[in-house]
């Protein structure tokens, strides 16, 4: 970016904050701000993946890298034509900061033609006929018992009330058709040389009955998992991992536009085991965010 193109790009961000949307602020009682330095907060944060003081000196309109002012900009467009929802946005910005508490999370989400659910009884007979399936299980070292995959199946239940999100249930006409969302992993793993961090880290996963394969609902189910958790928790980022092998978890890694940033070996299973190297992804929530909008764009017909 030229000199002029980024002293271009500050004057529109000054507009944007300053004046566009303090005055569009007049006809939308519903939003939660109204003030020039609330709307800067709101869109540098979630443009930055947490409060921007963190990465950012001030000035920000200043100091910000061009591609993630771009974002904030992108975002408050899409805000002004009612593509995206500034209190959502204002909501993970007080997340971040410690303002506000983590809302409890809801019994389903809704999809288009499936639904994300909280976990039940009846799903362990289910549960317990995916995970001993050779087909479905074929990534993983070995198919589950019946009492193996109860006990997972309580373990990802529980998810939702330790961490307040979770691996969701994916219902479909079919009925239970497997799982998709989030969680903490259970045991540390080798990924500071790859992100610099080992701890702290969420995951995104799937594990699908093949009646459901092919008709994309691990990737739809899986946004809407995060549309979940980067709104509602407003968390940061979130990683997956599967062996080299997946390439169908791989490909599903992709289309969710996360970026691969290497290899390691599971430290579960051991030398020489076909399935432990493993290949390592991640997404950002500004990234997620930016990509939502763009598609929104797109659809109501503005190129930008």
């Amino acid at each position: 970016m030229t000199a002029a193109e980024a002293e271009a790009q500050q004057r529109r961000w000054r507009a944007l904050v300053d004046e566009r949307l303090p005055a569009a602020a007049a006809a939308h009682p519903d939003w939660p701000v109204s003030r020039n330095h609330c709307f800067a907060r709101i869109l540098l944060d979630n443009a930055c993946g947490g409060p921007w003081r963190e990465s950012v000196a001030p000035p920000a309109w200043a100091n910000m890298p061009p591609e993630r002012l771009d974002l904030a900009l992108s975002l408050g467009e899409a805000v002004l034509a009612g593509r995206q929802d500034l209190a959502v946005l204002n909501h993970r910005s007080l997340v971040w900061r410690r303002k506000l508490r983590l809302p409890p999370a809801p019994l389903s989400l809704p999809g288009e033609d499936f639904s994300l659910r909280r976990w039940q009884l009846a799903d362990d007979e289910p549960f317990a006929a995916l995970c001993a399936d050779p087909e479905v299980m074929r990534f993983f070292p070995a198919p589950k018992t019946a009492r193996e995959s109860q006990t997972e199946a309580r373990a990802l239940a529980r998810r939702f009330d330790e961490d307040g999100f979770g691996p969701w249930v994916v219902e479909t006409a079919e009925g239970f058709s497997g799982f998709v969302g989030c969680w903490r992993p259970s045991r540390p793993l080798p990924l500071g040389p790859l992100i610099g961090q080992e701890t702290g880290l969420v995951e995104i996963g799937w594990r699908l009955a093949w009646p459901a394969w092919g008709r994309g609902f691990a990737v739809r189910g899986a946004r809407l998992a995060l549309a979940d958790v980067f709104s509602r928790c407003a968390l940061t980022e979130v990683v997956a991992y599967t062996a080299d092998l997946n390439a169908p978890s791989r490909r599903v890694m992709e289309r969710l536009g996360m970026s691969e940033v290497g290899g390691f070996d599971h430290p579960g299973l051991p030398e020489g085991h076909g399935l432990r190297p493993h290949r390592l992804y991640r997404l950002a929530a500004a990234d997620f965010m930016a990509a939502d909008a763009t598609a929104a764009n797109v659809l109501a017909g503005d190129p930008a």
